[in-house]
């Protein structure tokens, strides 16, 4: 498997996807925000971001309730985008334990989301 900076260096183009963040205003008693990854092929970071926030414009321009708060992290894909492709990876250093950690960045209680059960 050739890294990123492989096939930038032999083609100058690879996959980035993009995280950006938005802010719903509309019908509930606190704010809410959505987060979005986009995939882009390009040169660079720095395009696929100005490509990203362009279109994050456009998207928030389409919900007179919704601001884009300027908020975007990419990350070259490895692979093409394909079925089990890795399209994000964010590293993020913690002292926390698991649940702590969990409960903390991705499951305060104020998520819209629900449980798909166990498969079993």
């Amino acid at each position: 498997m050739a890294s990123p900076s492989d096939e930038v260096m032999q083609n100058g183009i690879g996959w980035f996807a993009v995280r950006c963040v938005f802010r719903l205003r509309a019908g509930v008693a606190s704010q809410l925000y959505e987060e979005r990854l986009t995939l882009w092929r390009t040169q660079s970071f720095e395009q696929a971001v100005a490509l990203a926030e362009d279109e994050a414009l456009g998207y928030a321009a389409e919900r007179p309730d919704m601001d884009f708060v300027w908020f975007a992290q990419a990350y070259q894909l490895f692979d093409e985008p394909g079925h089990g492709a890795e399209v994000f990876s964010l590293v993020r250093a913690s002292e926390l334990e698991p649940p702590a950690y969990l409960t903390r960045f991705f499951d305060s209680g104020e998520e819209r989301q629900g449980d798909i059960g166990t498969g079993a």
